[in-house]
């Protein structure tokens, strides 16, 4: 552990050498921000700003206390019916933040002698939450690979007999766009009885016929994943999350969940902005098409000038660079043509992956796009200066 001072100061020199120091990325409100996960750009939407302002103005600002406590105003009710309804699941409970949500979920579905299974590229808060929960058994399988995710619960059930077994997911990997195999990890969980926790806060909003997420696109029900887990501040343009199941489990989250039960309620007025930004979801099926034609354009366009991009069709777009200064050159070079995509560098993803991640949104137009494509052939030539960059 550094206690000292002088040893925190000396370990962010050696980030600085290693050009992998972060810092904030001041927010713009700009169409050329490429950068956000605001999907289908209902952050900006007039019904939803109203409907916060118009809950702050008639009740108040914020929760006061925790759920269990005194918290648990009525649009957080509202939400939790309202979501429960979009998912197709018996019920929905209200966390405070994605985060904070896989903690809870994991430290109170799991005990020690259980095995927890994840995929190697899942969000750091599954990876922490797998931590926490203290299982002597973990694995991560490699990335997307359901043949060896049943494989390894296959010899688990073998070994273990009726021990139990978590298999954690996210829906959408958010460094590289693409979506899990949920059919055949749904599949090997129902063989080898095993829970299924799907972390869908990139597919909820964005993918699926009626933006249900992840389980729509495969064709799954309530019944094929027991735990789904959502956040609020991608495609619903608030902030937030939930998890949705069945009625024992959201109860046994409310008897268990530490991040649920130990920390203040979420805004009430978030809540309301979140329960108008669903109905809009539903509502607006032409901003999910409108991603759609971006998102081919884009790679399309990508294609044609010779870039080379993680294969998804989501509004998440990678170009891996693999050399962290030749990334922040690039990035900087787009900023001083006024384009926002930020240089993701290690320990978010792999050594020897930085990379632009391009993210896309309803708000986006053509034209936006291809002056995009442009300044991304032209920063990545080798002559760019590097700059520090938060990431």
């Amino acid at each position: 552990m550094r206690r000292k001072p002088e040893a925190l100061k000396r370990a962010l020199a050696e980030l600085d050498a290693q050009h992998l120091r972060r810092y904030p990325g001041i927010a713009v409100d700009s169409e050329l921000d490429f950068s956000s996960n605001d999907y289908l750009g209902l952050r900006h939407h007039p019904a939803v700003r109203t409907a916060m302002a118009d809950c702050a103005l008639s009740t108040v600002a914020g929760a006061g206390a925790s759920h269990l406590i005194s918290g648990h105003h009525a649009a957080h009710d509202a939400l939790e019916h309202a979501l429960a309804e979009f998912t197709g699941y018996p019920a929905a409970l209200v966390f405070s933040t994605g985060y904070m949500a896989n903690l809870g979920v994991l430290t109170a579905l799991l005990e020690r002698d259980d095995l927890l299974l994840q995929d190697r590229l899942n969000h750091a808060s599954l990876i922490d939450a797998g931590l926490l929960a203290r299982v002597r058994e973990s694995h991560r399988y490699p990335h997307a690979n359901a043949a060896a995710a049943r494989e390894r619960l296959q010899e688990f059930r073998q070994r273990r007999g009726e021990a139990a077994a978590l298999l954690a997911t996210d829906g959408v990997f958010s460094m590289d766009g693409d979506v899990a195999p949920l059919a055949e990890l749904a599949a090997a969980c129902h063989a080898h009885e095993a829970w299924l926790v799907v972390d869908d806060a990139h597919g909820i909003g964005v993918i699926g016929a009626d933006g249900r997420g992840s389980l729509e696109h495969h064709g799954l029900k309530a019944a094929d994943v027991p735990v789904l887990i959502g956040t609020f501040g991608k495609a619903l343009g608030t902030f937030g999350a939930f998890v949705a199941g069945d009625k024992a489990l959201l109860d046994w989250l409310l008897q268990r969940a530490r991040t649920y039960i130990y920390t203040t309620a979420l805004p009430p007025p978030v809540a309301a902005a979140t329960t108008q930004a669903l109905q809009l979801v539903t509502a607006e099926k032409w901003r999910r098409e409108k991603l759609a034609e971006l998102i081919g354009h884009f790679k399309d366009g990508a294609a044609r000038r010779g870039l080379s991009l993680l294969p998804s069709d989501t509004p998440i777009q990678p170009l891996v660079i693999g050399d962290v200064q030749r990334t922040l050159a690039a990035s900087h070079a787009l900023r001083a043509r006024g384009l926002r995509v930020t240089a993701i560098r290690p320990p978010t993803v792999p050594n020897g992956s930085a990379r632009l991640r391009v993210t896309l949104s309803a708000r986006h137009e053509r034209p936006q796009l291809d002056m995009l494509l442009d300044a991304l052939s032209a920063s990545l030539e080798p002559s760019q200066p590097v700059t520090e960059l938060a990431s």
